[in-house]
Parts: C-alpha cells; structure tokens; sequence
C-alpha cells in the first residue's frame, strides 16, 4: 500500500500541472477580458473590482479542476482536502486573530523604527467589501491548491518534512514574477508556506490556514502596506519613509526582515504548542 500511495501522489501531481496551467489560465483570461483588463500592458494598474474579477475566475478554474482530479483521479471526496467544519470554528477565529495581531505589531514596529509615516485615513465601504471578497478568494484558492492538493499529494508520496519543504518552495516560487520581488521576499514566503504547511498538518484541515492567509493579506492591505508587490486599497495610508529590507520597500511588509523573523517565531509557537497538545491528549488517555 506504501508503495501505492509513493506512486500514486507524484503522479497525480504530474497529471495534474498541465490541465491546472490550461484551464486556470484560460479562465483567468475569460476573466480578464470581461473586466476589461489589458494583458499586453505590464503597466497596466488594475482596479479592486477587476483583480476580484479575475481571482475569481482563477478560483473556479483551481477548484474545477481540482474536484475533477479528487473526484474521478483519486476517487476521493473532496472534502476530505480539509474542509470537514465541525470542530474548526476556533482555528477560524484565531487565524484570524493572529493575522490582524501580526500586521498591527508590524505597522507599531516600523512606525517606531522610523521607517513608515501615517499620512491619513481613507474610508471607503464598498473598496472594504471588495477587498475582503477578494483576499478570501485569494486565501481560499491558494490554501485549497498549495495545501490541501499538493502539500497532501506530496506527503502520500514522501516524508511530512519533505513534502513540506517542497511545497512551500512552490508556494514561494510561485510569487517570483511579483513585481517589486526580493530574495528577502523568497524567504518570508517559503517561511509562509512552512507555517500554513505546519498548521495544516497539525489540524489535518484548510480552515486554520485559509483563516491565518485571508487575515494576514487583508489587514496587510488595510493598514497601507503593499500585499507581495501588489497595491491594494488600505485605510490607513502612509509614507514609506525607507524602501529597504527593514521596511520591505514596495513589496509590502512580506518584503522585509522583520517578516521574517516574525514567522520564524510563529513557526516554533506552532511547533511547541502542537507538540504539548499531542502529549497533553496522549496522558489523557493514559490517564483516564
């Protein structure tokens, strides 16, 4: 069966990067088409309602061929990728606690540091609604394809550690032709994929990670910083006193050191938190 389940996982994988690079890329086209935007200019500036737009398709195309792939390749059912919800409402909340608790320290800590200054609030409801609309979407669509296909695939064909580095090498690489990309962005979000890996292996779920992404990217946006190069709308706006490794420059606060050491320190929290768990639950029923 173990030898199944090795071959198995690498050529699901391999069967599947084809028709995903078609079908994804074929809709998000659709999809950009009908917002009306312009492809062939790299300088083309998108509004929140376009990007919704083409993220949206892009979400259909991932989620059509992924069932298609769960359903008739694997003959799985898909929610079994992670999407059992009883029993995940409190890793919701406190993905989404720890998100908006991460990119508030950030923007206290690059304010102290003199590297940020708070220029004015800009409130807008329907920008809000849009803007969380399509983070979700974004969260929702990457967590279901780097967790719960690959980062699932790749540990029924090697070692948890393995598979984990591996995807999260993918969901790094993935954000290369960002613009405004560093080798510190790299970094900070191979260190992402090892978190929301981690926490996806601990919980054997979506929902934590898709809570923790969705969080991170949103309240990144809100408090004025750039998302992986992307300007999005932010109700706090300020100047980027020093585009450097500290600030993250124009990619957004994912950009910089700070980032960085802020996961490392998430991914021991999560590591040492699950780990007393197990053995807290182990002793519990030994000790009845």
């Amino acid at each position: 069966m173990c030898e199944i389940q090795k071959r198995s996982g690498w050529m699901n994988l391999l069967l599947f990067i084809g028709p995903y690079i078609l079908v994804v890329g074929l809709l998000r086209s659709i999809g950009a088409f009908i917002a009306g935007v312009d492809l062939t200019n790299d300088f083309f500036i998108e509004t929140t309602t376009q990007h919704l737009l083409v993220s949206f398709f892009g979400f259909l195309g991932t989620f059509m061929i992924i069932f298609f792939f769960i359903k008739f390749i694997e003959k799985e059912d898909f929610i079994n990728l992670g999407f059992h919800y009883k029993n995940h409402k409190k890793n919701i909340l406190a993905g989404f606690i720890i998100g908006f608790l991460v990119m508030s320290l950030a923007y206290l800590m690059l304010t102290f540091f003199h590297q940020i200054k708070f220029v004015k609030i800009v409130f807008k409801v329907e920008e809000l609604f849009l803007s969380t609309i399509l983070f979700l979407i974004v969260a929702v669509t990457e967590e279901t394809l780097i967790r719960g296909y690959v980062l699932r695939n790749l540990m029924n064909s090697t070692k948890k550690n393995v598979a984990l580095i591996l995807s999260s090498f993918l969901f790094s690489f993935l954000h290369v032709f960002n613009t405004h990309f560093t080798g510190i962005s790299f970094v900070s979000l191979f260190l992402s994929g090892i978190l929301l890996g981690l926490l996806y292996i601990y919980t054997k779920n979506l929902w934590l990670p898709i809570a923790l992404h969705f969080s991170w990217n949103l309240f990144q946006s809100l408090l004025g910083f750039n998302v992986s190069g992307h300007d999005s709308y932010s109700i706090i706006e300020f100047d980027l006193l020093n585009k450097n490794a500290i600030s993250g420059g124009d990619f957004g606060f994912e950009g910089s050191i700070l980032s960085v050491i802020i996961q490392v320190f998430l991914i021991i929290l999560t590591i040492f938190y699950f780990s007393n768990l197990k053995k807290k639950k182990i002793r519990n029923k030994n000790n009845p």
